[in-house]
């Protein structure tokens, strides 16, 4: 797959990813925050809980589940990422989560799955 598919395909997995988030009652409040460290695909708040959320889009199930790809330095990056997210918008969060959208997309049928608290800091 060439960098132009990869970025649509990515790029629709979290258009779907938000959808299916408001779907469930979560307020967007960013996407694509981007710091040194990387990029955060969206910043949330689901009922008191400030939420960041890891989009994995895959086109099958081949290379695993899109989940299994947040590797311990992937935690460690997206925890660093929040907190900068936290201390650029002066926000302290009572409660902050990490939750992971899979979304795999097989014969143009997508399938959506949330999964809460996916990870915790340190993890």
């Amino acid at each position: 797959m060439g960098l132009s598919q990869h970025c649509v395909l990515g790029e629709s997995g979290e258009n779907l990813a938000c959808d299916e988030l408001r779907r469930q009652g979560y307020a967007i409040l960013a996407r694509r925050y981007r710091t040194r460290a990387g990029e955060i695909d969206i910043v949330a708040r689901d009922g008191n809980a400030l939420v960041f959320v890891e989009v994995k889009t895959r086109r099958s199930a081949r290379c695993g589940r899109p989940g299994d790809a947040l590797t311990f330095a992937k935690r460690h990056r997206v925890t660093m990422m929040a907190a900068d997210w936290l201390a650029r918008h002066r926000i302290r969060a009572s409660e902050c989560r990490f939750d992971v959208v899979a979304v795999t997309v097989i014969e143009g049928r997508p399938s959506v799955t949330v999964v809460r608290g996916a990870f915790i800091v340190g993890e």
